[in-house]
C-alpha cells in the first residue's frame, strides 16, 4: 500500500492539485475536526466505493491511519483500485504538525 505524509498532503492542498481526500471516520469524529475530505465512514465503504475515483490520486485518512489503511486494502483487493494513498498517522499527525 502506498502512503503519503501530512507534509506531502499539505503541499498538494497548497498547490491546488487534483486529488480526492476520503475521510473514513465516523460522523461525530468528522464534526469535531476535519481537513476537508469527503466523509465515507469505514462501514459504508462497501456500498459507497463508487464515490471514490479510480482516475485521480485518492488519499484515505482516519484518526491514526489504521482504519484508512484497512479501507485502502479492501478497495485494492475487492475493486482493483491502484491509486490509493494512506495518510500516515491520520488526522492526529496533521494536528500535531499543523494544528487545527
Amino acid at each position: 500500500m502506498k502512503t503519503i505524509t501530512v507534509q506531502e498532503l499539505k503541499a498538494l492542498k497548497d498547490q491546488h492539485a487534483e486529488f480526492q481526500l476520503i475521510d473514513v471516520r465516523e460522523v461525530y469524529e468528522y464534526e469535531e475536526v476535519n481537513i476537508g475530505g469527503n466523509l465515507i465512514p469505514l462501514g459504508e465503504i462497501p456500498t459507497r466505493y463508487n464515490e471514490i475515483s479510480k482516475e485521480k490520486k485518492v488519499i484515505m485518512q482516519c484518526r491514526s491511519g489504521v482504519r484508512s489503511a484497512n479501507a485502502a486494502m479492501y478497495l485494492e483487493q475487492n475493486y482493483g483500485y491502484n491509486n490509493l494513498y494512506n495518510l500516515e498517522g491520520g488526522i492526529l499527525a496533521w494536528l500535531n504538525v499543523f494544528g487545527e
